[in-house]
């Protein structure tokens, strides 16, 4: 029997949002003086409660707006959620979003070091991984330029690279195997391959249903924050792909069809057309 290693039991995740905008500090402060600040509560987990066991590939289903990114980092440990219960067991690794502990100041070389520290990784592990780090990366000698001057691909290809390098217990991905051109997009697809062979369990967000039919043995739904279906992998995409994806491109207006314009004729050409049709007679 497979062994239990995420639990998630009855996780909810509520945030407060300001009723109103307050554009600067200074303003902030007066109206928290003044007792004029007001939040109202939203739930973007309500009641999420499954386990995956080690070696599952759980696909996470649901539109813009599910919940889907902020469960990934409530497992991931990124966020804390505002109830219920979650154990976690084996090294985590998450690809959430990619290079955003980069310091732009800081050259490449320096945040892998950065980087590499924010996930947990000792020092004398990023010493012996990094020249396969820079090699994966294709970033060469770029590796010792400011990060503010590369561009989003570079960022994002240097994050994976650095984040991809453990072998982790679990693997969460939240949309990011589009990183770079499509030659890089292959290479970092196949070491995410490589992991599943290995037998790593896997959290998985996409949009892309192929995807999720690739890469999953089992599936779930969230909608508006709540969980409404779990299930193998295909079943749950044929539901998905009916009830949501179908209905979204109902919702999409139809293009009207433009009509041809039918060419207005005076009332002068349409008496002279008459009269030239009358043939003229003698009295």
């Amino acid at each position: 029997m497979s062994k239990e290693v995420i639990m998630v039991d009855d996780i909810g995740m509520r945030f407060n949002l300001m009723e109103k905008k307050v554009d600067n500090l200074k303003e902030y402060f007066i109206k928290l003086l003044k007792n004029e600040i007001r939040y109202q509560e939203f739930w973007a987990l309500k009641n999420i409660s499954f386990t995956v066991n080690k070696g599952e590939r759980l696909g996470i289903l649901g539109l813009n707006g599910a919940g889907k990114s902020t469960l990934l980092k409530i497992i991931a440990g990124v966020l804390k959620a505002s109830e219920g219960e979650l154990n976690v067991r084996g090294k985590v690794v998450p690809l959430l979003e990619l290079g955003a502990g980069f310091d732009a100041q800081y050259t490449g070389m320096e945040n892998i070091y950065l980087y590499g520290a924010v996930l947990g990784y000792p020092k004398d592990f990023i010493n012996e991984k990094f020249n396969d780090i820079v090699e994966f990366s294709e970033l060469g000698d770029f590796i010792n330029v400011p990060v503010k001057n590369y561009s989003s691909g570079m960022k994002a290809r240097l994050g994976f690279s650095i984040a991809t390098i453990m072998d982790p217990d679990i693997l969460i991905l939240d949309e990011v195997l589009s990183v770079g051109d499509a030659k890089f997009r292959k290479k970092s697809e196949k070491r995410i391959l490589d992991m599943f062979e290995r037998g790593v369990t896997v959290l998985f967000v996409s949009h892309s249903i192929e995807q999720i039919r690739r890469i999953c043995d089992r599936a779930i739904i969230l909608d508006k924050g709540v969980l409404i279906a779990d299930g193998p992998v295909e079943e749950i995409c044929n539901v998905y792909e009916k009830e949501y994806i179908g209905e979204l491109a109902a919702k999409k207006p139809k293009k009207k069809k433009k009509k041809k314009k039918i060419p207005e004729i005076k009332e002068e050409e349409t008496i002279k057309s008459e009269k030239e049709e009358i043939p003229e007679t003698g009295e």
